[in-house]
């Protein structure tokens, strides 16, 4: 058999502390009993065949050659492998210099020789993942770690750089609202309760993110609820930790849909108020206050999603715009007239014969919405001829006195007496 030939080595440089895999070619390797880097023997070998050997330096400086030496003698060729001693590399800056304790998150290291980084460790824990983009910069993938500080170090041939502060951080968590509810088109400002909240970069109201918010402190923020449709919606803080849990019940809030009327039965009653109505429409459940304009019901009742029963407040004479405010907001207004009581100054004639027929003429005030005109407590049938003037037609009755009323929406005047005559005897 022929004694060993070294043709080449790969790769055929290292740092001087030792420890390169390199991979020896050549011819006669079988039966190997050595390999050596100058004088010094590898700390391992494998012959893979009768051409390859697989073999980890020593430590070592400057440049020796590789042998290979089996019972046929050692090789002579001249195959060399330099030491390369380099710099230690050096940490001067992680950007983000914190996230969530799962991991994941994706940090720029900065600093000097980190050219050939074979790990990147966060507190001794290795980097889920890491790409050398030059000299001076890696990226790396923080892996998950407990709450609190980690040291960061890069490690290359030149030796572990200095440490620099990664800080794991727990995810917020919400635990309250205040309100709860508010309208579909946003702008409620709700005070979110919880745990590490400092720091937060987004504030979500299923997903959309809010108006504006304020971290008041580590467990306090305050948001303005975005627009949304009416529903549940999750609340969500989001920190460099993570992002709170968005299925917490207690981390609802509730769009409420704007409450709509069609219509206030009846539509018209006294100024002096105390007159019942419905008010119909919708998404009325909630009601806060019903109001006839500015000022408010005496009291109201909400009998459904569709309705409420209302009593009238005092009211100058005209119309009035009722309105209906929820925590969805404030409804359309609908119309509802607010009327003078009437009044009767004279009747014309104020007498008349026992049968029925005699036309007469009511004169006085506010009688246009005249719904009844009364000669005691029988109804006659009448005209209504203007605000100052209603013609009745008188029915029949015992002879004698009788009182005469007309009545509105705003009430029943003051009583004006009508004398049925008897027949003149023959």
């Amino acid at each position: 058999m022929a004694a060993p030939v070294v043709s080449s080595v790969s790769p055929n440089q290292g740092p001087a502390a030792g420890g390169t895999t390199v991979t020896v070619t050549g011819t006669s390797f079988t039966g190997a009993t050595a390999v050596r880097f100058g004088s010094k023997p590898a700390t391992s070998f494998s012959v893979n065949s009768s051409t390859q050997i697989t073999a980890v330096s020593p430590s070592g400086t400057g440049t020796v050659n590789v042998t290979v030496t089996t019972t046929q003698g050692t090789s002579t060729q001249t195959a060399t492998f330099t030491y390369v001693t380099a710099s230690a590399p050096s940490l001067s800056s992680l950007s983000p210099n914190q996230g969530p304790v799962s991991g994941g998150t994706a940090v720029t290291l900065t600093g000097t020789n980190l050219s050939g980084a074979t790990a990147v460790g966060f507190d001794g824990v290795a980097a889920t993942s890491f790409t050398v983009n030059s000299a001076t910069q890696i990226t790396a993938v923080a892996p998950a770690h407990a709450a609190g500080a980690a040291a960061v170090t890069v490690t290359t041939p030149g030796g572990t750089s200095n440490s620099l502060v990664f800080t794991y951080l727990t995810a917020p968590s919400v635990t309250g609202l205040i309100p709860t509810q508010g309208p579909i088109s946003g702008g409620t400002t709700v005070t979110l309760t919880g745990t590490n909240l400092s720091g937060a970069t987004a504030v979500g109201f299923d997903g959309v993110a809010a108006t504006s918010f304020t971290v008041n402190s580590a467990t306090q923020i305050t948001a303005v609820a975005p627009a949304h449709a009416a529903g549940a919606a999750a609340v969500t803080v989001t920190t460099p930790g993570g992002t709170s849990n968005p299925d917490d019940p207690q981390a609802y809030f509730f769009y409420a849909a704007s409450p709509s009327l069609a219509a206030v039965a009846p539509a018209s009653g006294t100024t002096a108020g105390g007159t019942t109505v419905t008010l119909t429409g919708g998404d009325l459940l909630g009601a806060t206050a019903v109001r006839f304009d500015s000022v408010a019901a005496t009291s109201f009742t909400v009998d459904s999603a569709t309705r409420i029963t209302a009593v009238t407040p005092p009211h100058a004479a005209g119309a009035a715009a009722v309105t209906v405010t929820t925590l969805g907001g404030t409804s359309n207004p609908v119309g509802y007239v607010y009327l003078a009581p009437p009044t009767l100054i004279s009747l014309v004639p104020d007498q008349g014969p026992t049968h029925a027929g005699t036309v007469i003429t009511l004169t006085g005030t506010n009688l246009t919405v005249t719904t009844e005109v009364r000669f005691d407590a029988t109804p006659a049938s009448f005209t209504v001829v203007s605000p100052t003037q209603v013609t009745a037609v008188a029915p029949a009755g015992t002879d004698g006195p009788v009182s005469v009323t007309a009545t509105t929406p705003a009430g029943t005047t003051n009583a004006l007496t009508y004398t049925r005559l008897p027949a003149p005897g023959v």
